[in-house]
């Protein structure tokens, strides 16, 4: 596989995360039971008396009053969801979109759904490749992923300031030894594609 096609076919397509970047992860996550969950949930709020009209009494077993809050909990959708893991992957969208995750992720975690949530997005260095590569219009790539959309920088300082409340989240940088060409495993790719194509035994 030639590298440039390579990056054409995933990092220059458009689509944010209908690029197919995301793709991928489904198709890698989804044969193995990981799904896209949406929760919905109800208030139930009980009101128990005092037995007495002592300040100190002892409240009364039994509710007098019970209301119910529907709706409470609604519209909190995560990308994958396992063994109460959660998963979201945001690879070119608005970074507001990470204010949502957490959020929907605290909930999961404050309802005792999940244990911990994991958040996966770009690592600063893919600016690098996103500057020197182009666009089919021959615009750099950097217009496409902006300072204002996801990446890890926009993700820590959301989680410095515990907007995940109690949820633990593992963050994840997308760096560039995964594209191949470049970082440290550029070498490697290198020799495999010789080996692939009958250029090296």
């Amino acid at each position: 596989m030639d590298y440039e096609r390579y990056i054409d076919k995933d990092i220059k397509t458009a689509g944010g995360n209908e690029s197919p970047i995301p793709k991928k992860f489904d198709n890698v996550l989804y044969p193995y039971g990981w799904r896209e969950i949406r929760i919905s949930g109800d208030l139930v709020v009980k009101k128990y008396p005092r037995q007495t009209t002592q300040r100190r009494g002892r409240f009364s077993d039994k509710p007098y009053e019970i209301e119910t809050i529907e709706g409470y909990i609604d519209g909190h959708n995560i990308d994958f969801l396992k063994n109460r893991v959660a998963f979201d992957l945001e690879w070119n969208s608005k970074d507001q979109t990470f204010d949502r995750d957490l959020l929907a992720m605290r909930t999961y975690f404050d309802c005792g759904l999940i244990d911990v949530g994991v958040i996966v997005t770009r690592a600063e260095e893919l600016n690098d490749i996103f500057r020197q590569e182009k666009d089919d219009h021959g615009q750099p790539l950097i217009k496409k992923y902006g300072a204002s959309t996801t990446w890890i920088g926009k993700l820590i300082y959301r989680l410095d300031s515990r907007r995940n409340g109690g949820c633990p989240i593992l963050a994840i940088g997308i760096r560039k030894e995964c594209v191949k060409g470049y970082g440290r495993l550029k070498e490697y790719y290198t020799k495999f594609e010789d080996v692939y194509t009958g250029k090296e035994v």
